[in-house]
């Protein structure tokens, strides 16, 4: 068995969040060893008597090979933590717990989903809102981000459909498995995300959507962006959780002002007046996440060369930090005389520059 089917398998496991995750690879080193382990060395590594009955259960009637073959036939990929494709925005939130450790995709990510926005709202939305959601999504994807939201009825479906119009990119987060699309009246829509995006989850197959599926969707949503914007809320409506998950991320917030006697505008105003940043227009969101000029970059980098898979992994373990050969070599599993080829020809190609002894950046 790989790695990645024990990653899986305790993902079907009942109680067993990312911080039992963590604490398991502290522990035990890989998840392979912590699925064989017993009772006393996973009660001692933190796992309680109740995620252990439940892990016992998985491990008598799941078989992990089916399992994997069933999400292939249906299209579905997985990342955890340990996949370079496990988006990076998402991988900042593990020391905090808010990442999952595992995702189920359906779709494909790109590079330039590192600049998302996730956008959010009401259901009972107004026309008002539907006006705003829209434009505003629109034009945030026409700049070049990635639009996130969760498929609902409402202000995100707007977002949704503005991006795809836009013939950009977006990204539906589900609250439940994948084999299950939610509200089902949205199977058309999430057939094209698919095609222009993706669809995420970090529930198994064959989890239905209930109420305590949507705080862990609702923080996998504010996660993957860069910022938060609620167009259009309640003074009770989840995306006002939604915009609180953001805030615990380090995120920024943003909402659009509203009528103050409109019920559907008491919470985004609510926000505002709590010092979210207030919106009027597109260039409000750009100038405060620094990404004015994300459309000329993302066209800059469809241009660059193409490059080998060696030479793939060595600029993507290199920053605008400056980093030794020895310790990028390390990073990259691969040979010395490998990194220092793949360095070379990416300096040839204007990507990395050396700029110390044996230290180099990514430009």
């Amino acid at each position: 068995m790989s790695e990645r089917q024990y990653w899986l398998g305790f993902n079907l496991v009942s109680g067993v969040g990312p911080v039992l995750v963590r604490r398991m690879l502290e522990r035990f080193g890989t998840l392979r060893e912590a699925w064989y382990a017993n009772q006393d060395e996973l009660l001692a590594a933190g796992l309680g008597a109740r995620a252990c009955a439940n892990l016992r259960d998985v491990r008598r009637r799941v078989n992990l090979d089916a399992e994997l073959a069933r999400l292939d036939k249906l299209g579905i990929a997985v990342l955890t933590w340990e996949d370079e494709d496990y988006p990076a925005l998402l991988a900042e939130l593990r020391d905090i717990d808010q990442a999952p450790p595992l995702i189920y995709l359906r779709g494909s990510l790109s590079d330039s989903d590192e600049w998302a926005i996730t956008v959010v709202g009401t259901r009972s939305v107004s026309p008002y809102g539907r006006q705003v959601t829209y434009q505003l999504a629109h034009e945030l994807a026409a700049n070049g981000l990635t639009i996130i939201s969760g498929l609902a009825r409402g202000v995100d479906i707007e977002a949704h459909q503005a991006a795809l119009e836009a013939g950009k990119r977006t990204i539906a987060i589900l609250p439940c498995g994948l084999d299950t699309i939610y509200p089902p009246e949205h199977r058309n829509l999430a057939a094209r995300i698919v095609q222009q995006g993706a669809l995420m989850s970090s529930f198994s197959l064959g989890t239905v959507p209930k109420g305590t599926n949507f705080a862990p969707r609702n923080r996998m949503m504010s996660g993957l962006g860069r910022g938060v914007l609620v167009t259009e809320a309640g003074i009770k409506s989840g995306a006002l959780v939604t915009a609180g998950h953001a805030l615990e991320q380090g995120r920024e917030v943003f909402a659009v002002p509203g009528n103050i006697t409109a019920q559907g505008s008491s919470g985004t105003n609510r926000l505002i007046q709590d010092g979210a940043h207030p919106v009027l227009a597109v260039e409000d969101i750009l100038e405060v996440l620094k990404l004015e000029g994300i459309a000329q970059f993302e066209e800059a980098r469809a241009s660059l060369p193409s490059l080998g898979g060696d030479e793939e992994i060595v600029l993507r373990n290199l920053s605008a930090e400056p980093l030794h050969i020895d310790e990028l070599t390390r990073q990259c599993g691969l040979p010395i005389s490998c990194v220092t080829s793949m360095l070379t020809l990416l300096e040839l190609k204007g990507m990395v520059r050396q700029v110390g002894r044996m230290t180099y950046v990514r430009l």
